[in-house]
């Protein structure tokens, strides 16, 4: 009897948090504290005990991927406002050309979105949208649907980005390996984003969307844009860093001595120490001496920016801490023993969060405080199935961007393309986008389980 309350109470938890933050728009951090201080009460749990699970369930997450967060957003800001985001992209499209421009977009978009956020790197890169669409016989949907779809994809399976990042330091995954892995499995994404618009976009045309669009402030003017091998440096090189440490640990005995050079390569390899010193070689590309006084008020919006991000975080780790508490966790676990479902669960159960509630870091936030518990009878409870099980759940992450996710209302705004017509070009493509990854994953699943 017990059992069925508890599952019955888990069902009603999860559709409580999608009611309240896809219909009614509350705050996902009030709604998942609420929620965790409900299933407490109503599980049964001594009430001293409650008050220790939401204080540790906030308090290991901000351990463990707090700084992380943070970092990154800083980093993202630096970029900005020197105008790095904008020197990369026209790099990259002197060489491929204004004929290939949504290729350029596309690439730009993979680049620009590994250190920052999906919103934060459309709306940088607006602008140069609207440019190459005046300057080329391309329409505004196309265009925007490249840049969307690369952006989106490394959001979702890339960290330091903080659905990907919080979920795979939740169920334990090595995230340098996430991270290498999930670059693999986005760069194919970004490429069916770009077949996609090419082949559902050309009709519509360009003339029908030219207009001024809002442009994000960047301090730097374009004569003052920073080398591109300054402005990629900070980008490459932290990436360069984890991933180098992952291939190199992963060979390694544990318990065996390890050498001075060993050493500083698992110091500089960490996630946060590879953000700091991307953080200071984003120094090297501050056009002019006289832009260095307002690195202080960059490092302000970099932390500003993280705070509300991190509450979510924190709120998704008090709920998953609750959730372990009542034993539901292992209760879901037991449950899919028999069901053989693998890595198809959290994918399923990722997408389903998606869809109904908009948020990506939620959905995937949510999903890992269950799926976790259950690696071992889904027969992942390993350091390879850990870091497939979580890009799982990136992938279900994306499935789909509708009206309830906050970037497809950025995307509509910022590029002016009616919601009516993202539903037809972008909204489609995000499933397509969240089933090629599944199936990519399963594929690397046969090599390395």
């Amino acid at each position: 009897m017990l059992t069925v309350w508890l599952f019955t109470l888990l069902f009603l938890s999860i559709a409580f948090i999608v009611l309240c933050t896809a219909y009614w728009k509350l705050n996902p951090f009030v709604v998942l504290f609420i929620t965790a201080l409900a299933v407490g009460l109503l599980a049964g749990l001594p009430l001293e005990k409650i008050v220790d699970t939401l204080k540790d369930g906030f308090g290991e997450t901000m351990k463990k991927i707090g700084l992380v967060i943070i970092l990154g957003t800083v980093l993202g800001v630096i970029l900005e406002k020197t105008g790095a985001t904008m020197s990369m992209a026209n790099y990259i499209l002197g060489r491929v050309g204004e004929k290939n421009a949504p290729a350029a977009i596309t690439l730009t978009g993979f680049l620009v979105g590994l250190p920052i956020f999906c919103d934060s790197g459309f709306i940088i890169l607006n602008g140069l949208n609207q440019s190459l669409v005046r300057r080329t016989h391309f329409s505004m949907p196309v265009m925007a649907v490249c840049l969307a779809t690369a952006l989106f994809g490394v959001h979702c399976l890339v960290p330091p980005h903080p659905g990907i990042s919080a979920g795979g330091t939740a169920m334990g995954a090595e995230l340098g390996l996430v991270m290498l892995a999930g670059m693999v499995i986005a760069l194919p994404l970004a490429g069916l984003g770009y077949w996609w618009a090419m082949r559902m976009g050309k009709n519509y045309p360009a003339e029908h969307f030219i207009e001024s669009a809002d442009k994000v402030e960047i301090t730097a003017t374009q004569s003052e844009f920073p080398s591109a091998f300054k402005s990629f440096l900070p980008v490459l090189l932290p990436i360069a860093l984890i991933g180098l440490k992952s291939l190199v640990f992963l060979g390694l005995d544990p318990e065996a001595p390890k050498s001075l050079g060993i050493q500083m390569l698992s110091l500089l390899g960490d996630p946060i120490m590879a953000l700091f010193t991307a953080i200071v070689l984003a120094l090297l590309i501050l056009p002019s001496r006289s832009k260095r006084a307002e690195m202080n008020r960059w490092f302000g919006e970099g932390v500003e920016k993280s705070g509300p991000i991190l509450a979510i975080i924190a709120g998704g780790g008090v709920f998953g801490a609750m959730l372990k508490a009542t034993d539901m966790s292992a209760m879901v676990g037991d449950a899919l023993a028999g069901w053989n479902l693998g890595l198809l669960f959290p994918f399923l159960l990722a997408a389903i969060l998606k869809t109904a509630q908009g948020s990506s870091t939620v959905a995937v936030i949510t999903a890992a405080s269950l799926v976790g518990p259950a690696l071992g009878q889904m027969g992942l409870d390993s350091e390879w199935g850990r870091v497939l099980a979580v890009l799982s759940l990136g992938a279900g992450s994306m499935v789909v961007s509708h009206a309830n996710d906050a970037y497809f209302w950025v995307i509509s705004t910022f590029s002016n393309v009616p919601a009516s017509i993202l539903f037809r070009l972008y909204t489609s493509v995000t499933a397509l986008m969240g089933i090629l990854a599944q199936v990519l994953i399963w594929v690397l699943s046969c090599f390395v389980l």
